[in-house]
């Protein structure tokens, strides 16, 4: 079983290639492991608007907060920052999505209408019971489709809806 991978290649050349390492090595033992998933985080400028948007796809309001002072500064690397916070989690407890919006300093814009391959997060991707009735219900509130209906390898039917503030969020329904 191969539980960790490495990458190979030259800074020079710019080839690259992520390769299965299965042989264990002096320091496996002391190599930290990631414990879980826990959240995503997204800056957005209307907290309302986008977290309602999420609680309509299904998640739940875990929590809401403001937060400021020598921890945010220190983590986020800002001096004097001030923000306010949902967490928002699938009724499941799966992984949460942490929006805030930012009091301090002003927000800076990003591109609402980025595509699919501009660096950066473009997407989250979460699974659904009943993709059409999901997508029909967003178009009443205004949001369409990045693209169409998709079906992969007869195991997946997916869409990309354009959310709040151009957020895209990958819909997959499995096909039974």
């Amino acid at each position: 079983m191969c539980r960790y991978a490495r990458l190979t290649g030259s800074p020079t050349s710019g080839n690259y290639a992520l390769v299965a390492d299965q042989s264990p090595s002096a320091d496996d033992d002391a190599m930290p492991r990631i414990r879980r998933f826990d959240h995503v985080g997204i800056t957005v400028a209307d907290l309302d608007m986008v977290s309602a948007f999420f609680v309509e796809l299904g998640f739940e309001v875990e929590g809401r907060t403001f937060l400021e002072g020598e921890f945010l500064d220190t983590v986020i690397g800002i001096r004097d920052a001030s923000t306010e916070i949902v967490m928002l989690r699938p009724s499941d407890g799966g992984v949460g999505l942490e929006l805030a919006s930012f009091i301090r300093p002003d927000p800076e814009p990003g591109s609402p209408a980025a595509m699919a391959n501009e660096l950066g997060l473009r997407s989250l991707a979460i699974e659904v019971d009943d993709l059409q009735a999901i997508i029909e219900r967003l178009k009443k509130d205004g949001y369409g489709l990045v693209g169409g209906v998709g079906e992969y390898e007869h195991v997946w039917r997916m869409a990309a809806v354009r959310g709040p503030e151009g957020i895209i969020v990958s819909l997959a329904e499995r096909i039974d």
